[in-house]
């Protein structure tokens, strides 16, 4: 058994202590299903007739819609096409819900989240990655979208959205200029980049989304969830046409879910997290291959 694999048994174990002395009921749901989330740039693995899930995200949304109010779920996710150092096809997703709690109140959750795993697996808050000291407490940085790329990349995505620069600019001048040693956030993404957020209230061009980045990593997206049906619809059915106009395969379109919806699905938010990634950090692993045993079988 090498140092590795302890390590990660130990953020396992973390994940699970942090949320369940908070309160949170710990939820399994279906990994095979005839509907995957219609999102333009995910593939799902085929398991015919069905699908490998790419998140378990709208079925705990239905157990919230049914009267949950604190959910996690932490297990085996797919997407296709997804090989990499960061990526593969099978990976451990960790996500969690809450009812009546906006998306900067999950950011709280994930910082107190990062602070005790990183204790719980390495005695101390901070760790080595690559050659840098990240510490997770006490300051995590945290810019807008629009703020990252005017300063970053010389345009504003709220004022006038472009999917593909918009892509291309984030990974290729964005990201690099993120802080190595702490967490950063990136919050309010266009209202284009948030097929699951609700939009806020006061400036409808933007989403309730952030991502975390850790040592450059992307490790966590968390959305405002959408409730409305109607406008669910209507972004699944965009979807659906992106999808068909790529040549990409197109899913059916999740009927449980949005009749979920339509029964009400209270105000709530949700993360996200990469659990491989997570345990690449706070062991100083180069790839996705030395923390997942038969990652590439």
């Amino acid at each position: 058994m090498t140092p590795v694999w302890r390590a990660r048994s130990r953020v396992l174990q973390a994940i699970r202590r942090f949320f369940v002395e908070r309160d949170f009921i710990e939820v399994e749901t279906p990994v095979r299903l005839p509907a995957p989330a219609l999102e333009t740039h995910i593939d799902a693995v085929p398991s015919a007739p069905h699908f490998l899930r790419t998140s378990p995200e709208l079925h705990m949304k239905r157990l919230l819609a049914d009267g949950a109010e604190r959910l996690f779920q932490m297990g085996p996710c797919f997407r296709r096409g997804e090989i990499g150092t960061l990526h593969n096809t099978e990976f451990t997703m960790l996500e969690w819900y809450r009812t009546h709690a906006g998306y900067l109140d999950v950011l709280v959750d994930a910082k107190a989240l990062l602070a005790f795993v990183t204790r719980e697996a390495l005695g101390k808050t901070s760790f080595e990655y690559r050659g840098v000291q990240v510490d997770m407490l006490p300051v995590w940085d945290c810019l807008t979208v629009e703020e990252a790329f005017v300063r970053f990349a010389g345009w504003n995505p709220v004022a006038g959205f472009d999917p593909d620069r918009f892509d291309l600019d984030l990974i290729g001048k964005v990201e690099p200029q993120l802080s190595p040693d702490r967490p950063t956030v990136l919050k309010d993404y266009p209202a284009a980049a948030a097929a699951l957020a609700r939009l806020k209230p006061d400036r409808p061009a933007v989403a309730e989304r952030w991502e975390l980045y850790i040592a450059g990593m992307e490790i966590a997206n968390a959305f405002g969830e959408l409730t409305d049906p109607i406008e669910q619809r209507k972004r699944f059915q965009a979807c659906a046409a992106e999808r068909k106009a790529a040549g990409r395969h197109v899913y059916p379109m999740d009927e449980k879910f949005l009749a979920a919806l339509e029964k009400g699905l209270p105000p709530c938010a949700g993360v996200a997290l990469g659990v491989d990634r997570l345990v690449m950090l706070l062991t100083d692993s180069s790839s996705i291959e030395q923390v997942r045993p038969f990652c590439r079988e």
